[in-house]
């Protein structure tokens, strides 16, 4: 099994993103994309199950985990789509499968209604039309962006926050979580090692140039489409799951119980039953076969 990670890099217009991957260069592709204030390696208990059949390919956004902070602070969706862009060609990526995850999954939905003879399979976790804007999950969002200490005394208390934040969350993600996103300065405190405050600047101030309707890439999309929705999710309303759904007949909506927005955090288990019976469906065999 190719269970190892290994780390590579892209740039675009001076900035150096790193991606990480598992499983076999030739096996079929799946590109995985964090939410807001995530990281590449969120994506690892997802992908050691897959590494025997699947390449997972997950990307530190801008601004995230090990890839360049962007001084002019252009977080939004017009920039991280280009970003992918540019790692798919990198990667000569011919045919794959988008996996994100909030702000990951819009970037998806608009990179796939983009590319459509690219993406062969979307899978989209607790992301939909206007829940970035105006959902209660946004709105605790915005609160926390602008409760977000810049640092903390220990690890003991970093931890502790991030407990608060997601209170679901299981322990080896919150582990994970404290990991990837956090470093020890040179005073001895805890500090962010994302961009935290350009990104909470980029979110709480974005314009409505920069606000992206989803809506039209959501009904353009033309690949077999999962969005998973946890079931205490405050971010992506059952009703909107249905519309989705309504309106795209490529998409199918299913609900992981015992999650909040944090689908594959909360319940890991849940989340990889549902993704890999998706992935065994006949629709995405011609896919997964055309690259054996």
């Amino acid at each position: 099994m190719h269970t190892h990670a290994r780390e590579g890099w892209v740039t675009r217009n001076g900035l150096r993103l790193r991606y990480v991957e598992w499983g076999a260069v030739t096996a079929p592709t799946i590109v995985a994309l964090h939410g807001l204030r995530s990281f590449a390696y969120t994506w690892e208990p997802v992908a050691l199950p897959l590494a025997d059949r699947f390449r997972v390919v997950a990307l530190d956004q801008r601004g995230r985990g090990l890839s360049d902070w962007d001084p002019q602070r252009r977080y939004h969706a017009q920039e991280y789509v280009r970003d992918l862009e540019a790692l798919v060609d990198q990667l000569e990526l011919t045919r794959f499968m988008l996996l994100g995850h909030s702000m990951g999954g819009a970037n998806a939905f608009i990179y796939a209604a983009r590319h459509p003879e690219r993406v062969a399979a979307l899978v989209i976790e607790d992301i939909g039309p206007g829940a970035s804007a105006a959902s209660a999950g946004a709105e605790r969002i915005r609160r926390e962006l602008l409760a977000t200490p810049d640092r903390f005394a220990s690890w003991h208390d970093a931890a502790a926050f991030w407990r608060r934040q997601r209170p679901n969350i299981a322990e080896a993600a919150l582990q994970a979580r404290v990991r990837h996103s956090m470093l020890e300065s040179a005073d001895g405190a805890i500090v962010w090692c994302h961009d935290a405050q350009g990104i909470a600047h980029a979110r709480l101030h974005a314009t409505p140039e920069q606000l992206v309707d989803l809506w039209p890439h959501v009904e353009a999309v033309q690949a077999p489409t999962l969005v998973l929705r946890g079931a205490q999710s405050d971010f992506l309303s059952a009703q909107t799951a249905d519309e989705m759904a309504r309106r795209n007949p490529h998409i199918r909506c299913q609900t992981v119980a015992g999650a909040s927005h944090y689908v594959h955090d909360d319940n890991l288990a849940g989340f990889e039953a549902a993704l890999h019976d998706f992935l065994g469906r006949a629709a995405l065999a011609p896919w997964a076969s055309s690259h054996k």
